[in-house]
């Protein structure tokens, strides 16, 4: 199964109702997408969200991302948020894994996300565990 974790950190509380709008639709979208095992997401502090979804491979993950509205969403982000970063792997179950392996993950083997308005902390991809 294919295992795709995201941390997103939205700048300002002006971009948040959007986030919110096209977070909550994307959602709804990946649930429905054929390959879809698995979707979770977390608000965290300091406006930051992370998503985790479970595939059946990487060519239902990458059907979904490029699929109206979640790919409308990313050509948002870049403006929306100050810090990105995505990891994916692969593991023998669909079972999503928790919140401190994903960032476990994230940490050691994730990769920054293009944003026009970087924090210290994306240049530096510090990425703080999540608070549950």
């Amino acid at each position: 199964m294919f295992i795709s974790v995201t941390r997103l950190r939205v700048r300002s509380f002006w971009f948040l109702p959007g986030f919110i709008f096209y977070a909550l639709w994307s959602e709804n979208q990946a649930q429905n997408a054929p390959g879809n095992l698995g979707v979770e997401l977390l608000r965290d502090a300091k406006n930051a969200f992370w998503t985790k979804t479970a595939w059946q491979d990487e060519a239902a993950m990458r059907a979904f991302m490029m699929a109206m509205p979640h790919r409308r969403a990313m050509g948002k982000l870049a403006n929306w948020c100050d810090e990105a970063s995505v990891v994916h792997w692969t593991q023998e179950t669909a079972d999503l894994p928790d919140w401190q392996e994903a960032h476990r993950r994230m940490a050691m083997e994730g990769r920054r996300s293009k944003v026009r308005h970087p924090s210290e902390a994306h240049r530096d991809f510090r990425i703080p565990a999540p608070r549950i």
